[in-house]
């Protein structure tokens, strides 16, 4: 049964910090990259190497972490990489050799992709139990976390060291860690209460139907994944390059599509309160590819820019609300799969941009951000009656 209401209250705030800090501490990470790379004299096809070694790192993990959360809890489990996570950041500058960065990145990627699991069980089962959509909100805390970041970042890359700047990242993972950690702790995951219908308990064992709808959320996962990575990596250099913006105009580009996935999921539950899961997802879906359309194709800065702002708000659901509803289907093994799929998406859109806009152009390449985006609504569509609302 659900514990306390103030327990369950103090468990939701104790997992938005965990997901703040996951957010803050890979924004001000990937703020100093370019140092990182300058410090190791790495070109920049070695650093590229270098840097999969965060997605190979996390994607094995992931795979693994939904059993250690069977086994272990996923409370334990998210404290536990919240701790290596911390510890991890501080590594990539005292390595001085691309290779070397690639080691310590797969531990960083094996400590972010574990926590990323293991918190995202540990809100679809506090989400189950206060019988109510919150997953957005959580999603939304990791957005704001990542827009701290990096704005901290920006403002520190200046006065401090790559060095100094992640140790103290590192010293403020542990004190949050601390500090939330111990509510993980000491409030058991609370378990569905008695009178949910059946397909909102989640199965122990995977039977292949489950399965096959776990894969099918992943894949919405694995497509709003696709835009968002490609966006993060391709869209300032299409306003500069296609639309002739100034480069302080075009880094305005992603910060507009961050903001409104932001606000998008801090609506999250209000929208999924009044629309339901599966026309959450079909608007969605069809919002984003429409707005991509827009901001590929768009003549203009102004124009593209609104195309950008209309795009994350049609994304901003797709993944958490795929990322709960494989949860509650199977538990941490459903948050594993979907996690996994949707961090392939983000891993596949910008290399797949990039062959693309080699082939084509680029504002042709960036319309399969809107034809995944549209396929992810014609799925969530299929899906109705896994979703029952």
């Amino acid at each position: 049964m659900p514990g306390p209401p103030h327990d369950l209250t103090r468990l939701r705030i104790a997992l938005t910090t965990f997901f703040a800090l996951d957010g803050f501490v890979f924004a001000g990470w990937v703020v100093r990259i370019p140092a990182i790379k300058q410090q190791t004299g790495a070109s920049a096809s070695a650093l590229g190497l270098a840097l999969l070694g965060v997605s190979a790192g996390a994607v094995v993990t992931m795979v693994l972490t939904g059993r250690l959360c069977r086994r272990y809890g996923s409370h334990l489990v998210t404290v536990v990489c919240g701790v290596l996570l911390s510890l991890s950041v501080a590594l990539p500058p005292l390595t001085h050799s691309a290779p070397a960065l690639g080691a310590v990145l797969l531990v960083f990627g094996a400590a972010y992709g574990g926590i990323n699991v293991a918190f995202n069980s540990a809100a679809v089962d506090l989400g189950r139990a206060l019988r109510r959509p919150i997953m957005p909100s959580f999603h939304a805390a990791f957005s704001l976390g990542g827009m701290v970041g990096a704005g901290l970042g920006g403002l520190v890359a200046g006065a401090l060291t790559p060095t100094r700047h992640l140790l103290g990242l590192t010293v403020i993972g542990l004190v949050v860690t601390a500090l939330a950690g111990r509510v993980l702790l000491r409030v058991p995951a609370p378990e569905s209460p008695e009178s949910a219908p059946k397909d909102e308990s989640a199965p122990r064992r995977l039977d292949a139907r489950t399965r096959r709808l776990v894969i099918t959320f992943g894949l919405i996962a694995l497509c709003t994944a696709y835009g968002e990575g490609a966006l993060a990596d391709w869209s300032a250099l299409h306003l500069e390059q296609d639309l002739h913006a100034s480069p302080g105009a075009a880094a305005i580009g992603y910060s507009c599509f961050a903001l409104a996935m932001t606000v998008g999921r801090l609506t999250g539950a209000w929208l999924l309160e009044r629309l339901g899961q599966t026309r959450t997802l079909v608007s969605g879906g069809a919002t984003a590819a429409a707005g991509m359309l827009l901001g590929a194709l768009a003549p203009s800065l102004w124009a593209a820019l609104v195309g950008f702002v209309v795009t994350g708000l049609g994304l901003a659901n797709l993944f958490p609300v795929a990322v709960e509803r494989a949860g509650t289907l199977a538990g941490p093994d459903g948050v594993a799969i979907a996690s996994t799929l949707g961090y392939g998406g983000m891993l596949l859109g910008p290399p797949a941009i990039g062959f693309m806009a080699d082939w084509l152009s680029l504002p042709l390449a960036l319309t399969s951000v809107a034809a995944l985006a549209a396929t992810a609504a014609v799925i969530g569509f299929g899906t109705r009656r896994a979703t029952a609302r």
